[in-house]
């Protein structure tokens, strides 16, 4: 048995529907910042500096009893002492002193602050820890809401306001853009992310540096900016989920808004919480589940902070391809191989000309014979430039091509103008890559093209990348509108459910009543019953019929085959007899002073495909849902697929369409079809189980499901009580 593991999951964020309005955090009237001084090099200097250059209309508070005036502006010895109420307060401090004057901002009616001062959790001290338990109580308490601690603030570009110490920003502001950044690191969300994405072209709405987020977390910003309109797209960067149903509330109304939220998740290879007993458990990381839950609510999920602003650059619009056929046409035979094996690679289809395209190119390049795509035309545009400009007019107005890629290297102006026109006016994404130069304009380059809002890309990957992506959230939108909200099967029995597990005296249920647990939600279980001496046993096993497979029922034994209490295919009397004695004296072998409540006779059931189902809990998203191959298998192969409660069947047949072995479903070799649709339904019943039984429930293990030519059995499960 795998012993369970304690989680300090700390005080509890705020309930996913508690939502505040952030307009006056980002764009205040009047700001304090406690801490403010005249010298830059230091950080209270630094941001002060940066909230005065950044030259918007917000007033300019100074705050340190020591000063009478800092950078040009008057200084004032305390909140209290202000001149009037701002709306938001920067607090650089040492962490000791942070606490008494967010309750001096509170008691002058602040509603926002701003904790830059470390010192709290990420020292991994029970003080640190203490110190941030105390700000977050307060904010629960007061319904004051901050940033922090331990951040590096924000960029408004939208309204023109900056609270922060970063050196990422120019001497001239930079120009609002409709990309927004959020991220707890001020290093990455604001230089590798949004000073790189600026360098690239693309210009930010806002921008989060948010640290330790022990009140307001990277959803309650991400959520603002989708429900602006100053943004149309939200990049980031984030070490874990704080709490899944904000996650959820927030990736909703992004996909409503058809507002893409790109992400770069860090340490994939975080394992996460194992719970105490499941194969599911055991095998769940934390990082596969994020993964899931980001397919499944429709985030794009990348691989470095590069590919974070590189995706955006595809997804700026909403002119996202309908289907997943591009067309290239270039001048460089070698880039034909690099995007044929890219878009192979990403499951992409390169469109086959229709006829009257195939009419059209002939025309402009006549004795070309019949164009492939990726179309090269290295040999014949050297003659007459505009061939190029032509060719790309014919192959983007084909009807079979859902995205148009034009590939420049060592290019004239006028042609990479004429693909940039037709990437305005097409009503069709054109995407243009670019690896070269401008032969006859070197100031002009790929950054230029992206700034004037063309999808473009010095890169093979980076371009293909971006085109893959979008296709993608087309894809999810699709899908999305064709669903409808989940719906609770008919057959499914809460109450008593709940009483079978309430009566339960062990935290881990036998084998029995957890199937009694799940048959009240419809799923399908093996015909059993107890014995508690041999000849009970063979009694049982002639009135269920023969052959019968003998298991001990132990609480104290969720996995019998590991402890050696099972015997399977019994077909006499006599088998059953001996097979009693052994499983008896296997179990007490195992762990001895284990309870035995006596022997589980249970119906053989007939061959076919093995699969495990359960669910397990997630430190953000509660009880989890997964799918996989099953039997003595499941943690060597670990082919599982995750998702969220709860699903419909388009979800859950979509679940085993991501297994390795579901080819093992459809039949192969000579096997027949497995009845999948059944498989779906149990899928679903125990999604809705975990959004009913969620808060008596830890973990389900469901280890055999047998998938037959028609419908599909439960032969084993395990429950254990939250």
């Amino acid at each position: 048995m795998i012993e369970p593991k304690t989680v300090n999951a700390g005080p509890m964020p705020a309930a996913a529907d508690d939502y505040t309005d952030l307009s006056r955090f980002f764009a205040p009237r009047a700001v304090a910042l406690v801490g403010a001084t005249d010298d830059t090099t230091r950080f209270g200097g630094r941001v002060l500096h940066q909230m005065i250059a950044f030259g918007g209309p917000t007033r300019v508070l100074p705050v340190n009893p020591g000063r009478s005036q800092a950078q040009g502006l008057r200084c004032y010895p305390s909140v209290t002492e202000l001149p009037e109420t701002p709306d938001h307060v920067g607090i650089i401090l040492p962490a000791e002193k942070v606490l008494p004057v967010l309750e001096e901002s509170h008691a002058r009616g602040v509603r926002f602050a701003t904790v830059f001062s470390g010192g709290y959790t990420e020292t991994g001290t029970a003080r640190g820890r203490e110190l941030q338990a105390a700000l977050r109580n307060f904010a629960r308490t007061t319904g004051m809401r901050f940033m922090g601690p331990n951040c590096n603030g924000f960029m408004n570009f939208v309204d023109g306001f900056a609270m922060t110490a970063t050196n990422s920003l120019p001497t001239t502001r930079p120009r609002p853009g409709n990309i927004g950044v959020v991220g707890q690191s001020g290093g990455v969300a604001q230089v590798s992310v949004m000073w790189r994405a600026q360098q690239a072209g693309l210009d930010i709405s806002y921008q989060v540096s948010c640290g330790n987020c022990a009140d307001l977390d990277p959803f309650d910003y991400a959520r603002f900016m989708i429900e602006g309109d100053a943004t149309e797209i939200v990049l980031l960067v984030l070490e874990g989920i704080p709490d899944g149903k904000k996650f959820i509330r927030t990736a909703e109304l992004a996909a409503e808004r058809e507002k893409p939220l790109v992400i770069f998740k860090c340490g994939r290879t975080e394992r996460g919480v194992r719970a105490a007993a499941s194969h599911t458990g055991a095998m769940t990381g934390a990082d596969e589940v994020y993964d899931a839950a980001f397919r499944q609510f429709g985030l794009i999920r990348v691989e470095d902070t590069r590919e974070l602003y590189e995706t955006a650059i595809a997804l700026r619009g909403k002119r996202w391809p309908r289907g997943r056929r591009p067309a290239m046409v270039t001048q460089s035979g070698g880039v034909v191989v690099q995007m044929s094996d890219f878009g192979e690679d990403l499951g992409l289809d390169w469109a086959d000309y229709t006829e009257q395209t195939q009419t059209r190119l002939a025309e402009i390049i006549p004795g070309y014979g019949r164009v492939a795509n990726p179309t090269d035309l290295t040999s014949v545009v050297s003659g007459k430039m505009t061939l190029f400009s032509e060719a790309l007019d014919a192959i983007a107005a084909d009807a079979n091509v859902d995205v148009a890629i034009p590939v420049f290297t060592m290019a004239r102006r006028a042609e990479l103008d004429h693909a940039a026109a037709l990437a305005l006016a097409s009503p069709k994404p054109v995407v243009v890559l670019w690896t070269g130069g401008c032969r006859d304009d070197a100031t002009h380059n790929v950054a230029g093209m992206v700034r004037s809002g063309i999808a473009a890309y010095a890169d093979t990957q980076a371009c293909m990348q971006g085109v893959h992506a979008a296709i993608r959230y087309r894809e999810f939108l699709d899908a999305r509108r064709r669903r409808a909200a989940p719906a609770r099967p008919p057959g499914c029995d809460a109450n008593l459910a709940r009483s079978l597990i309430a009566q339960a005296q062990t935290q881990t249920l036998t084998e029995r009543t957890a199937k009694q647990v799940l048959a009240a939600y419809g799923l399908p279980v093996t015909a059993e019953r107890l014995a508690r001496t041999a000849a009970e046993a063979v009694q049982c096993a002639r009135e269920i019929g023969m052959p019968v497979a003998l298991k001990i029922e132990s609480p104290d034994i969720p996995h019998k085959t590991e402890a050696g209490a099972i015997r399977l295919g019994l077909c006499t009397d006599a088998d059953v007899q001996r097979a009693f004695g052994e499983v008896t004296d296997a179990a007490r072998r195992y762990r001895a002073g284990a309870t035995i409540d006596g022997v589980l006779i249970q119906r053989m059931a007939p061959p076919g495909v093995e699969l495990i189902l359960g669910l397990t809990t997630n430190p953000a998203f509660g009880l989890v849902l997964a799918a996989g191959i099953g039997g003595i298998l499941v943690e060597a192969l670990h082919d599982v697929a995750y998702r969220i409660p709860p699903i419909d069947r388009a979800e859950a047949h979509a679940m085993l369409g991501e297994l390795r072995a579901y080819a093992l479903l459809e039949g192969v070799r000579g096997q027949q079809r497995r009845d999948i649709d059944a498989i779906a339904d149990c899928i679903v019943r125990l999604s809705w189980l975990a959004v009913d039984l969620g808060d008596t429930i830890a973990e389900v293990d469901v280890n055999p499901i047998i998938a037959f030519e028609h419908g599909a059995c439960i032969v084993d499960a395990l429950l254990v009580k939250r």
